[in-house]
């Protein structure tokens, strides 16, 4: 047994002398993996892939030097390296399609592929997906011109780097489910490969329980306003699940759970392992889908029940965002790397990583998650089924005020009931599954026991 597994197991068991405690300890292999995080290995990506001149969806396909066909070729081509690296366990594809001519900013009949590696995990039982993206594809002023340079550095050359560096890192480690790292094409035009790979995991029954989309988390100065901070990175998330069934509308209304769908539950995960493994970072939640009146490649995964957030930098700088290359007034338009911040960077890939990490090394989450309504009590008594697959170790419950964004306490339990001295009419809660070395599960919204 390695010695920090038996540290950990002796402080689970001393502060689990209570009927229940509160606990937050690291993992040091997470901790190992977030330290070799380079932002001089994420800079040469971007600057390989801005050397493509444009990564339009609907350019050259044919060149080695530039457009779109060489890009994912170089993609698949490090993707290769790592799968190397991995004795063989990662495996990558460009998984083509076509568009019809007549889609919007589809003018004819387009080949399209995402570029794509899977990380099969160690367990055949456990069929859980995780996804994490960026997209491939850049655009100038005008969408539809496909000759122009277009270097997308930090849209969003920064997403894909930052994917592939999980990637780098990731398939260097045994985890019991499946891993996808996509660089999407298309989101210019219309979100159109992480439609195709949404419908794919829908009409596949993929169970996929996040999916991470990372589009432009690399600048930290905005235009106009000249706002520049590197400690903060928004993340986004759907307030009412697209597939919202009439009976689960019923239930969020009548338990007021407006903020608590499962895309904000992944949010909240975020910011609360990013606190915990990432320094000089703050997750900034925003409780909308996406950008105000826009979208993201998580959307898609949205729309087919996924749960999916989008990472996006705090401040955008619209000169250097869909914008032709060219000087006026003095002023340098469009998206070249010289405009990065590739520390910022790093630090937002830190997070993607240690959350991805926590998810895909945790025990699936508990099921039947409720709270007991039948008593009158400033007490509140919680109940879940454990779940099946890996061994769980312990619970935490997380709890709020019901005006909080983000969760203030943790209280960790060892059995699959608790009364906790918190009353449901002032507070929120959820369920989690936690392992041995703290890896935990998405949390859970009790739904009423009667």
């Amino acid at each position: 047994m390695k010695p920090a597994l038996i540290f950990y197991l002796f402080l689970l068991l001393f502060i689990s002398h209570t009927n229940y405690a509160q606990t937050t300890f690291d993992d040091p292999e997470i901790k190992k993996m977030v330290a070799e995080v380079k932002s001089e290995n994420m800079e040469a990506t971007v600057r390989k892939l801005v050397s493509f001149g444009t990564r339009h969806t609907l350019s050259d396909t044919k060149s080695n030097t530039r457009g779109i066909g060489a890009a994912q070729r170089w993609v698949k081509s490090e993707f290769d390296k790592y799968a190397l690296a991995s004795g063989g366990r990662l495996t990558s594809v460009i998984d083509f399609f076509t568009i019809k001519a007549g889609g919007r900013r589809i003018a004819t009949d387009s080949q399209l592929g995402n570029v794509m590696a899977t990380l099969k995990g160690t367990d055949l039982t456990d069929d859980r997906v995780l996804i994490i993206s960026g997209h491939l594809d850049s655009r100038a002023s005008d969408v539809m011109d496909s000759k122009s340079d277009a270097p997308g550095a930090n849209d969003d050359a920064s997403g894909v780097a930052a994917m592939m560096e999980l990637a780098r890192i990731m398939s260097q480690r045994e985890f019991p489910f499946t891993l996808i790292f996509v660089a999407v094409v298309g989101e210019e035009q219309g979100l159109y490969g992480a439609k195709h790979l949404a419908d794919v995991a829908k009409e596949g029954k993929w169970n996929v329980i996040a999916m991470i989309n990372n589009d432009m988390i690399g600048n930290s100065l905005s235009s106009g306003t000249l706002l520049r901070d590197n400690t903060k990175v928004r993340v986004f998330s759907e307030t009412i699940p697209f597939l919202e069934t009439e009976a689960e509308s019923k239930m969020r209304k009548s338990t007021n759970r407006d903020n608590d769908s499962p895309s904000r539950q992944l949010a909240r995960y975020i910011k609360t392992v990013t606190n915990q493994y990432v320094e000089q970072l703050d997750i900034n939640l925003v409780y909308r889908n996406d950008r105000f009146l826009r979208g993201g490649d998580h959307t898609p995964f949205s729309q087919n029940g996924f749960t999916a957030i989008r990472f996006c930098e705090m401040n955008e700088n619209y000169d250097h965002q869909h914008q032709n290359v060219r000087k006026e007034n003095n002023i340098q338009y469009g998206d070249l790397a010289e405009f990065m911040d590739f520390e910022y960077m790093k630090k937002v890939t830190c997070s993607n990583l240690a959350t991805f990490s926590n998810l895909a090394w945790s025990p699936k989450a508990p099921t039947n998650v409720g709270i007991e309504v039948k008593d009158l009590t400033n007490f509140s008594t919680l109940v879940w089924t454990a779940p099946e697959g890996k061994s769980v170790y312990g619970y935490n419950i997380l709890i709020r005020e019901t005006s909080s964004q983000h969760w203030e306490k943790t209280i960790f339990v060892k059995d699959t009931k608790a009364e906790i001295p918190y009353s449901k009419d002032n507070f929120f809660f959820t369920v989690q599954a936690v392992d041995a070395l703290g890896h935990s599960s998405l949390p859970i919204f009790p739904l009423p026991i009667r």
